[in-house]
This record gives structure tokens, sequence and C-alpha cells, in this order.
């Protein structure tokens, strides 16, 4: 029995998964905070990073848990909107979905408070750049969303541009590797990834 893990997950050995968890992609997830009664559940997703979009600091426990499992904390401050006028920061979801599609960082889970809004809006970016049509991104949104559904955040997803941010993309790797031919590519056929220039390593 690990220690850390029994003694974080205050000694039970249930799995338990975070609030409103779910499969995204290979390599990627998505839930609600996880808490202690989480861990052991986390544990089976072998992460190398998680992806929070809270600006509230990262409790102490959580923290502890990432660093023994040598887990890297990538936070992106956004604010739980109370003003259904007020819109996501689009340079802040920008950003984090660089991080998102950086294979390196795989596997990756993506939280906020609930799994609802901002992780929401992450995730539907992040299926506009699979060239997912609008309405199945929307219709996912709301299936987590559910009553509280926001009309800004669809408005938000409608009007995202990712042909400008596809660009920038281009110098993060994004490409499988180690996982067979045959799996799904995150974002570009073969003929656009030829496209993209050569990253050298220093």
């Amino acid at each position: 029995m690990d220690p850390v893990l029994d003694e974080l997950r205050g000694g039970g050995g249930s799995l338990v998964q975070p609030v409103n968890f779910s499969f995204v992609e290979e390599g990627v997830y998505r839930s609600g905070f996880p808490h202690a009664s989480n861990f052991a559940f986390i544990e089976t997703l072998n992460l190398r990073s998680i992806i929070y979009l809270c600006p509230e600091p990262y409790p102490e426990d959580n923290m502890k848990y990432l660093q023994s499992r040598n887990i890297q904390l990538f936070q992106f401050g956004i604010e739980g909107k109370t003003e259904p006028s007020v819109s996501m920061p689009e340079d802040t979801i920008a950003e984090a979905l660089k991080v998102l599609i950086d294979v390196r960082n795989h596997p990756v889970l993506i939280h906020c408070k609930r799994g609802k809004h901002r992780t929401g809006c992450l995730v539907g970016c992040f299926r506009k750049l699979q060239n997912w049509c609008l309405s199945s991104v929307f219709e996912e949104y709301r299936c987590f969303a559910g009553v509280k559904s926001r009309v800004t955040d669809l408005r938000f997803l409608e009007y995202f541009d990712v042909a400008a941010l596809r660009h920038s993309l281009y110098t993060v790797i994004y490409q499988y590797h180690g996982y067979g031919s045959k799996k799904r590519r995150l974002l570009y056929e073969e003929e656009t990834l030829q496209k993209s220039p050569r990253i050298s390593s220093n």
C-alpha cells in the first residue's frame, strides 16, 4: 500500500470519480474539482499534468498528491462568472489550449470547480480545433452544464476564432507519439502536418 496515497484518500480503497468526470480524447479527461476521496481513481489515469481553470490557490492536500506523483499543474485563473453578461477571457483560453494539445503533457485532466462552464468552454474550443460542427460542440457543452447552460458561453464558443489560433499552434508538438499509426490525431490531417515547420532542439 502506498502510504502517501492511502493518507490522502483517507485510508479508503474505493474508486470514486470526481464530479462530472468524463473521457474527452485519448489522453485527455475532464471533471469538476477532485477531492481526496477521488485520488485513488485519479491514480488510475497515470496523469502527467492537470489544467486548473480557477484563480484560487490549489489546496495543500491536492498539491501534496501532485508532487508525490510528479504531476505538473498548469493554472489558468479564470474567475467564476456571477454576471451572465461576462464572457470567457479569450486570451486565457487560447493559452490553456496550447498546453492542452501538447501531447508531452498527456495524460491530462482539465477541471474547474464543477466541470461545467470554464471546463466546458475550454473543451468546446478544443472541439472546434478538431473541426467538430458547432451543433455538436453546443450539445457536449449542454450535456455537462445542464440547466445551468449559459448563453454567453455558447456565444463565446461560436465566435472563438480557431483559424487565427492554428498558426501559433504549429509550434506545439500535437501529434501522438508512440500510440500507433491508426490512432486519431488531435488536430490536423497528414497533409497539413507536413506543412508545419520543423522544431529543432538546442
